[in-house]
């Protein structure tokens, strides 16, 4: 069996989910390669299965606007654990996480490191907050480029600009594959056509998700009609100040497993973020067939066709999304069609049986060319 190195910032540590690289390492999986992988948190080894292995490092967090963890020796742990394993393919998921300094220390060993990623923090996803922002910047037009120009292939999970990659010089060095939804696991659910609507938000409470906004937004939708339930889906710190202001009008459920069952009796998605990736929770939205709402931002504009399989806005625009569901909840029949109109992108675009395929045939010619 072919062995795939993932070198990822997080896997699954409380609220540092990299959904990316777990569902990645699933389909993989699928596809007959077993993966190993490196990451930050809890330090130690667990043995998943025989085809699933996780090495982590303990980090010290760095905690909202920066989400960034550190771990020294990362880099060195890394090169000891392909000197060992001897895998068919090291793939390094995301680019600016103190992990992906490991593509340097890789290739200077002389590793063929493919670097998947779905934004360019700094270039075309920011933080929010002006220090943050320069400091990502900065950060990404020096030791991110550098990772950029260093790695053997990139793999973006959704188009970045065209300008931008000439720019940074990896325009001919880089390929489109989304990671992509196992939608098997997403029914359609029975949506409600009566006015008793519920809009969900599901994701963390950080600054750059914008869920302030779409309490805000929602609320103000809510004074016209009482019925309309309101949840918010995801992890939160202690005294949050959203949910200390909002807790009597909102339902703020903190983690839960059960999102599939969540979506299934949501009628109205919103993801409000300031900046995105190719986002998972929007992804199991509209596989759902909920009415989505998104920021035209990232990947948003990737899997949402405006106004077909769903609706985008610009992001901090409370007043367009306050609009867009308040059509919606108004509107059963409009939510009905972007509902299955969302399904149907997925299963056309980003079913894992499309992504599969796509992935086998990058694996099969990356072993064989040994480039």
């Amino acid at each position: 069996m072919k062995t795939i190195l993932l070198v990822s910032p997080y896997w699954k540590e409380d609220h540092r989910w990299m959904v990316s690289s777990v569902k990645l390492a699933e389909l993989w999986q699928r596809i007959g390669y077993r993966v190993v992988v490196l990451c930050m948190g809890s330090p130690g080894v667990t043995k998943i299965s025989d085809t699933l292995e996780i090495h982590r490092l303990k980090d010290f967090f760095l905690k909202d606007p920066w989400n960034y963890g550190i771990a020294f020796g990362f880099s060195g742990y890394a090169l000891r654990l392909a000197k060992r394993e001897c895998p068919d393919i090291v793939i390094v998921n995301k680019v600016l996480f103190w992990s992906s300094m490991a593509l340097l220390r890789l290739r200077l060993a002389g590793y063929r490191v493919l670097l998947t990623t779905d934004a360019l923090v700094g270039i075309t996803w920011w933080p929010r907050g002006r220090v943050a922002k320069i400091c990502a910047a900065i950060y990404a037009w020096t030791l991110g480029w550098l990772i950029l120009k260093c790695a053997t292939k990139i793999v973006f999970f959704h188009p970045q600009p065209p300008a931008i990659l000439r720019r940074l010089g990896i325009a001919k060095n880089s390929d489109v594959i989304p990671t992509g939804i196992d939608p098997a696991g997403y029914g359609l659910g029975v949506r409600n056509s009566s006015s008793a609507v519920t809009v969900t938000y599901i994701g963390r409470l950080e600054s750059v998700k914008g869920a302030d906004d779409f309490v805000a937004s929602a609320l103000s939708v809510k004074k016209a009609h009482p019925e309309l339930s309101l949840q918010v889906v995801g992890w939160y710190a202690p005294n949050h100040t959203l949910v200390t202001a909002h807790a009597a009008e909102v339902s703020f459920t903190g983690l839960r497993k059960d999102i599939p069952e969540i979506l299934a009796a949501t009628d109205i998605f919103v993801l409000p973020s300031y900046s995105e990736g190719l986002s998972n929770a929007l992804m199991e939205a509209m596989a759902s067939g909920c009415a989505c709402i998104a920021s035209d931002v990232g990947g948003n504009r990737f899997l949402i066709q405006n106004g077909v399989s769903g609706f985008l806005f610009p992001a901090g625009d409370r007043e367009a999304l306050a609009g867009h569901i308040r059509r919606l909840v108004e509107d059963a029949s409009k939510r009905m069609s972007l509902g299955l109109q969302a399904r149907k992108r997925i299963d056309d675009v980003f079913s894992w049986q499309k992504v599969s395929e796509q992935y086998r045939t990058l694996f099969d010619r990356w072993i064989s060319s040994r480039l």
